[in-house]
């Protein structure tokens, strides 16, 4: 386990939950057996870098209660640091219901989160935070989206980690029935986009904030915006890069990686997300990042349960030795 006595070399923060997923397939009204687990995009892409080796701090609420316990003790052992992490004895852990899904449909998924310990995340939780010992930042448009809060934390993560100059990462993540209009889902989300180095949508998340077909298109609007790289998820296609990592603008495709049987989509994208800024913050060169970013991506989708499919760094090696060498 990470010492908390070192200040994390990434941050990461959002609301983790305890999910149920169920342990049969069926409407969840039928299901009378569930397996616990934790869910959470942000805890996802803090779970997998820390896999990875780096020195992840996680920022966030839970309530005083089992699932909040059960959440705090899980990170831990997966070797987050957790000295950000408060308990809140007025408002309880979200929860979220999983369908156990078939034939790789994407499973139907139940929130309970409404006045969770999370939603009243606000800057004054980040005030102990040591950004200047910060490499990088995770941020997703899930907390901007759970209440004005979180969206004011969101906005003060991003500004303090740019101001520090840590790289930052931006997956927009859409939940668009959390948000109050889509004009507003869209704008936050841009401006948000704005501020990070490394922009992360898919490609239909893409489309919809906007308005653009390409993915061409679509990184030209964040490039404009001062994303330093576009990274664009395209499904079992593969991906897309566009951006001036190397000094001068490049474009790219990398096609996705065959799998046997799609078990459950849900993290996915995070798994990619993992695959890609770890990559990046190696070193490596944004076709090797999109190449791993598949990978991962790749893997995720092979087991029940968001998170349980993101590798370790020796397993990374072992399967990353294994691919073709990228052109």
């Amino acid at each position: 386990m990470t010492a908390t006595a070192t200040p994390p070399e990434i941050l990461a923060f959002g609301e983790a939950m305890t999910l149920f997923v169920a342990d049969a397939p069926g409407d969840l009204a039928e299901v009378e057996h569930f397996q616990r687990r934790i869910a959470g995009a942000d805890t996802n892409v803090a779970i997998g870098l820390a896999r990875l080796g780096f020195h992840v701090g996680w920022l966030s609420r839970v309530g005083d209660d089992a699932f909040g316990r059960y959440i705090r003790r899980t990170l831990e052992a997966e070797g987050l640091n957790c000295r950000h992490l408060a308990r809140d004895p007025a408002h309880p852990t979200g929860l979220v219901f999983k369908e156990r899904a078939e034939g790789g449909a994407d499973p139907h998924v139940e929130y309970y989160r409404r006045g969770s310990a999370a939603s009243r995340l606000a800057p004054d939780d980040a005030a102990a935070v040591d950004f200047a010992s910060a490499r990088h930042l995770h941020a997703t448009g899930i907390p901007p989206a759970i209440s004005a809060s979180c969206r004011e934390l969101s906005w003060h993560m991003l500004e303090h980690a740019r101001r520090a100059g840590a790289s930052i990462s931006f997956d927009p993540n859409l939940r668009p029935g959390l948000w109050a209009s889509e004009a507003e889902m869209c704008d936050t989300l841009n401006a948000m986009a704005g501020h990070a180095d490394w922009v992360l949508p898919g490609l239909a998340e893409g489309r919809r904030l906007t308005g653009l077909e390409t993915p061409h298109d679509i990184a030209g609007f964040y490039l404009d915006r001062g994303a330093r790289a576009v990274i664009i998820k395209l499904g079992p296609e593969g991906s897309y890069y566009r951006g001036t990592l190397g000094g001068q603008e490049e474009s790219l495709d990398v096609p996705g990686i065959a799998v046997r049987e799609v078990v459950d989509t849900v993290g996915a994208g995070d798994g990619f997300a993992v695959g890609v800024v770890s990559a990046l913050l190696d070193g490596r060169s944004p076709r090797e990042a999109l190449n791993r970013g598949n990978l991962i991506g790749a893997l995720a989708v092979q087991v029940l349960g968001d998170m349980e499919g993101l590798p370790s760094r020796a397993r990374l090696d072992e399967l990353e030795a294994s691919l073709p060498t990228p052109d």
